[in-house]
C-alpha cells in the first residue's frame, strides 16, 4: 500500500493521468461522433478512376491536387456531397466564367460522378452524399418543412421555391425541377452564395421536411393561375392592371353617357 501511495505522489503521476484522460476522451468521441465517410464502400479503384477524371477535366482550374488556384477554391475537405451536387447538376465543369455557375446538362454519368466524388472525399473529410432515406420526401413533414423553409430560405428562393434575383448578377434558382438529393446536398454544402446549413443548424430530419415541402410545390396551385408563384409582386401588378383598366373603362363609359 505504501508503494502504491508513493506512486500516486510521483511527479509524473499528473502527466500519466492527463494522457489517460485524453485517450479516453478521444476514444469516446471517435465512437460517438457522426461519420463523414460515404455510406457506400469506396474502393481504391474508384478513387484512382476519379483522380484520372479530375486531372483530365478539373485540374486546370482547381490545381493538380485540388489545392485551388488564384480565384478558384480548394476542394480539399469539401466532401463527396459537394462534388455530387456540382457535377450532377452540370454546374461543374463550368461552361464559362460568370457571377455564378449555372445548371446545364451534365457531362459525367453516375459512375464517373461517383468516382470524382470518391477521389475528392479521399483528400479530406467532408459531408457525405445523403442516403435514400434522408432524401425520401414521403417520410418528411411538409408542414414543418414549410415553416423551416420560409424562415431560412424564402428570402432568396421565394416562399414556394420559385427563385429570385440576388446582387451582382447572381440569383437563387427555382427549386421545382431540382432533385430531392440535390436539394438536400445544397443545404448541406452551401454552393455559390448559399449559406451552409449543417446538422447543427437544421437537423437531417428537418432537411427532409424541407425537401417534402418543396416536392409538394410541384403539384401546382389549387387556386387558379399561380402568376409565376412570385408572390405579392406579380399578384399586386395583376390586380393593379385589372383595377386601373376597369376604372379607366368606367370613366370613359360615364363620360360617353353624359355627353
Amino acid at each position: 500500500m505504501k508503494a502504491l501511495a508513493a506512486r500516486r505522489h510521483h511527479r509524473l503521476a499528473p502527466v500519466v493521468l492527463l494522457l489517460l484522460a485524453l485517450l479516453t476522451t478521444g476514444g469516446v468521441y471517435a465512437a460517438l461522433a457522426p461519420s463523414t465517410a460515404n455510406a457506400e464502400t469506396v474502393s481504391t479503384a474508384d478513387i484512382e478512376t476519379g483522380k484520372k477524371l479530375f486531372q483530365a477535366n478539373c485540374a486546370t482550374c482547381h490545381g493538380a491536387n485540388a489545392e485551388g488556384t488564384d480565384g478558384v477554391p480548394s476542394l480539399v475537405g469539401v466532401g463527396a456531397a459537394s462534388v455530387d451536387f456540382q457535377v450532377s447538376t452540370g454546374r461543374m465543369p463550368m461552361q464559362m466564367n460568370g457571377p455564378q455557375a449555372r445548371a446545364k446538362p451534365r457531362q459525367f454519368d453516375d459512375a464517373d460522378t461517383a468516382a470524382l466524388a470518391a477521389y475528392v472525399a479521399s483528400l479530406g473529410a467532408g459531408p457525405a452524399i445523403p442516403t435514400d432515406d434522408q432524401v425520401d420526401a414521403a417520410q418528411g413533414d411538409a408542414a414543418n418543412g414549410m415553416a423551416l423553409f420560409r424562415t431560412n430560405c424564402a428570402m432568396c428562393h421565394n416562399a414556394v421555391g420559385a427563385g429570385g434575383a440576388l446582387s451582382e448578377g447572381k440569383f437563387a434558382p427555382a427549386l421545382w425541377d431540382t432533385s430531392e438529393r440535390n436539394i438536400y446536398q445544397a443545404m448541406l454544402t452551401g454552393p455559390q452564395s448559399m449559406p451552409v446549413f449543417n446538422d447543427a443548424n437544421i437537423t437531417p430530419d428537418e432537411k427532409r421536411d424541407i425537401v417534402a415541402f418543396l416536392v409538394e410545390q410541384r403539384e401546382g396551385s389549387a387556386g387558379g393561375n399561380a402568376l409565376g408563384s412570385l408572390g405579392p409582386v406579380s399578384e399586386g401588378l395583376w390586380a393593379f392592371a385589372i383595377g386601373l383598366g376597369l376604372l379607366i373603362g368606367a370613366a370613359v363609359w360615364i363620360g360617353a353617357k353624359s355627353s
